[in-house]
């Protein structure tokens, strides 16, 4: 765990600031993604899409240093259902409740409805990040264990978190996706 860092749950984005959280999830120097800016992910739990009621309760972690300051943040949701996550599940699902455990609720780490491919451990850049990624992932083993959930899923990673998760023991679902790259076309 990042020395001398507090984790929190947060269950609405508007309890951080947009800078702070941005800061993370889109950070200068890093590929943009508008999928993970407070502003969309803030859309979608104002306008109902992203909430309890329609099964995707926010779970949002934080890592602050001991400043208070944003270091690190995973966009996460208990879910009771797998819709919206474009990630078939429902033979796992059917096959735990076969073997007479219960596969909801779960915890999602994704952007509910946006199949599009992003970190999930949400970090600036710098030597740290990978301490900071750690530490977020304990944190996610941790909520999941005090909610008694039956996993945690992280879904459209980027191929270097996807092998780091798997470098700590983590599960590796492979699956295949299309992606179309505009080379210059008009």
């Amino acid at each position: 765990m990042q020395k001398d860092a507090v984790v929190r749950v947060i269950q609405s984005l508007a309890e951080i600031s947009p800078q702070a959280w941005d800061a993370c999830a889109t950070p200068e120097g890093e590929p943009f993604n508008p999928f993970l800016r407070h502003a969309f992910l803030n859309a979608l739990e104002e306008s109902g899409s992203a909430t309890r009621r329609t099964g995707w309760m926010p779970q949002h972690l934080l890592l602050e240093n001991e400043a208070g300051d944003l270091i690190g943040a995973v966009p996460a949701y208990l879910k009771n259902h797998s819709r919206g996550e474009y990630v078939f599940d429902h033979g796992w699902a059917d096959a735990f409740e076969r073997a007479g455990g219960s596969y909801y609720p779960k915890l999602q780490i994704s952007v509910p409805f946006t199949p599009a491919t992003g970190p999930r451990l949400l970090t600036r850049p710098g030597p740290d990040r990978d301490a900071i990624e750690d530490t977020l992932l304990a944190a996610v083993v941790e909520l999941a264990k005090r909610h008694d959930l039956s996993s945690a899923h992280f879904t459209f990673l980027p191929e270097r978190q996807w092998q780091r998760l798997g470098d700590h023991g983590l599960l590796q679902r492979t699956d295949q996706q299309f992606h179309w790259k505009n080379e210059n076309y008009a």
